[in-house]
């Protein structure tokens, strides 16, 4: 065993070409031990473990700084640098992060979790080693599915003006999280058949020097290749060709299902727990219903089709109604907007967290322009993804300020297909549908409502005194804290779905001073710039109190949601508790 005896790199240097072997075999193996209890990046880190253990075997972390792009491929890197108990023993697997974290260790130096920014992150490295006289390499790692996006490009085209040592390593496995889209990925496919001799060459032609290393998991070639570059004094790009899952089967033939895994039996590679349908997966059945009908509806993914469930055979069959643009949220924005303006019908599905990269263009080319684009929501609020790079309870506060944009929050499977068709079908204005957190709600009952009348809110039950406004995912939560609070009190509250996050029923809010001094709001989202700000700002002028119930303005890592829920004091028994100090 020579993992167990690996603390540091420089125990790595201490090995030979047939040790290192031996240790890529056992990194596999703990690699594909944890993840089938655990869950985690599957694919990305069975690839990278000959060129993780070479990197570390030539350079010198931390003195020379290495950049992981998404950083979801460090697995390899974490259990050489210090961390390896937290992959190898079951007990310690959250003792760190699936992402680089520089709170962590000395050899990791940002936290990552979003795609196409290690070069960007790189240069900045490399500019302050040489305003500071110091000395060392700098090298990012990036995969090719990340230089579809547009800030590696970006990065790539400032990086051909440097005079002083970068290393790009291009870590081309022919994949994304599904397989590559675009004319870039032809030239990688041309560079890899010619063993990088094309005399078409994307980094070259930025102004890069280059080098191709043919087997991207043979540790003697990479070993080789790593000295070459090592102190180099200009920009170099260094490529290699990496097979993606190596090392476990399944994932070796059929890469996509294996880039992200929950946890699995080692055997037969079947997931050991339950697949429970969810939005997403309503969503998707319901587009593909929905494309077949009408071929002006187009369906848009920015790189990840699989977080909507459409599978490769699926997308084959949709064809060109079907568009995956790369990790590029940017211009399937944009794309989206010019769709809809010519009477097509774009319905975009992005995850909250990544629909952040493309602000500017919900308000240029989108909202501006006043284009009927349908764009989805998914994993919005606490009840979703849970690392800090993947929080979805910021994209209230960011979208809903956004002159134009419709933005709804369902509350049942039956509103938001509803909301779906009455959004693709109108002509008048951009809509955003947030899909709700936590397990499918139905109601049961057909929706009637005429969503083109804005702003209109739902009022479920009629009560007095308090009012309970709950957006989306915490309509339940009201319906709860409603109840408790007759049963405490004997005092029927109003309890009101208001659907729109982008605007407020004046009318029904007005109303409401008649016989309620108490307004309470609850929203998935931080309170900052929220939903309920909105009601409260309304209210400001009379006598009305509005007690706003949502998340605070932080960033937390793998947090405890039940935790977080009751810290916020999102609670049915806490907001009654809250209620009846009044």
């Amino acid at each position: 065993m020579y993992l167990e005896k690996i603390n540091s790199p420089e125990d790595v240097k201490k090995l030979n070409i047939e040790e290192m072997k031996v240790l890529a075999e056992e990194i596999r193996e703990a690699i594909i031990k944890r993840d089938a209890i655990h869950g985690g990046h599957f694919g990305p880190n069975l690839g990278m473990v000959e060129a993780t253990i070479a990197l570390h075997y030539v350079f010198n972390s931390p003195k020379d700084k290495f950049v992981f792009d998404v950083s979801h491929q460090t697995y390899p890197h974490k259990m050489l640098t210090g961390r390896r108990q937290a992959f190898t023993e079951e007990a310690h697997y959250d003792d760190v992060t699936g992402y680089s974290n520089q709170h962590e260790s000395e050899h990791d130096h940002f936290i990552l979790g979003h795609t196409s920014t290690s070069i960007s992150l790189a240069l900045g490295l490399v500019k302050a080693r040489d305003v500071k006289g110091e000395k060392g390499n700098v090298v990012a790692i990036i995969g090719d599915g990340s230089l579809s996006g547009g800030e590696a490009l970006e990065g790539l085209d400032f990086a051909g003006e440097l005079n002083s040592n970068f290393i790009i390593i291009v870590n081309d496995n022919d994949m994304s999280i599904a397989e590559n889209h675009g004319g870039l990925y032809k030239n990688l496919k041309l560079l890899r058949k010619t063993e990088g001799k094309a005399e078409c060459n994307l980094f070259k032609a930025m102004g890069l020097d280059y080098i191709f290393v043919k087997d991207g998991n043979n540790i003697e070639e990479l070993i080789e290749a790593f000295k070459k570059v090592k102190d180099v004094k200009h920009p170099i790009v260094l490529h290699i060709h990496t097979q993606k899952g190596k090392g476990y089967k399944l994932a070796e033939i059929d890469k996509e299902p294996w880039h992200y895994v929950m946890p699995f039996n080692i055997e037969d590679g079947k997931p050991l727990n339950e697949d429970v349908e969810d939005y997403c997966d309503i969503t998707k059945e319901y587009l593909i219903k929905k494309m077949k009908e009408d071929k002006t509806v187009v369906t848009i993914t920015a790189g990840t089709p699989g977080n909507f469930g459409f599978s490769k055979r699926e997308r084959d069959k949709l064809g060109s109604q079907f568009v995956d643009v790369g990790i590029a949220e940017q211009t399937a924005v944009a794309m989206s907007s010019s769709i809809a303006s010519k009477g097509a019908k774009p319905v975009f599905t992005v995850v909250s967290s990544f629909i952040q990269r493309a602000y500017d263009q919900l308000s240029q080319d989108l909202c501006i322009n006043n284009n009927p684009a349908t764009i989805v929501v998914s994993y919005g609020g606490a009840i979703g993804m849970t690392d800090v790079t993947h929080l979805g309870w910021f994209d209230i506060a960011m979208m809903s300020n956004i002159p134009n944009l419709v933005y709804l929050a369902p509350t049942t499977k039956e509103e938001h297909l509803a909301m779906l068709e009455w959004s693709i079908e109108q002509q008048e204005h951009p809509v955003a549908i947030r899909i709700p957190g936590g397990k499918i709600v139905s109601s049961g009952k057909k929706v009637t409502k005429d969503f083109s009348k804005l702003n209109t809110y739902e009022v479920n039950q009629k009560g007095e005194k308090v009012a309970i406004i709950g957006l989306g995912t915490f309509y339940q939560l009201g319906e709860k804290a409603a109840k408790l609070y007759e049963e405490k009190t004997g005092v029927k509250a109003t309890v009101i779905n208001p659907m729109y996050i982008t605007g407020v029923d004046e009318k029904l809010l007005e109303e409401l001073k008649k016989d309620h001094s108490i307004v309470i709001t609850l929203e998935d989202g931080v309170l900052d710039g929220g939903f309920g700000e909105k009601i409260a700002r309304f209210y400001g002028n009379s006598d009305m109190k509005v007690l706003n119930y949502g998340l605070k303005k932080e960033f937390l890592d793998r947090y405890n949601i039940g935790k977080v829920l009751t810290k916020n004091r999102l609670k049915a028994d806490l907001i009654v508790e809250d209620l009846l100090k009044f």
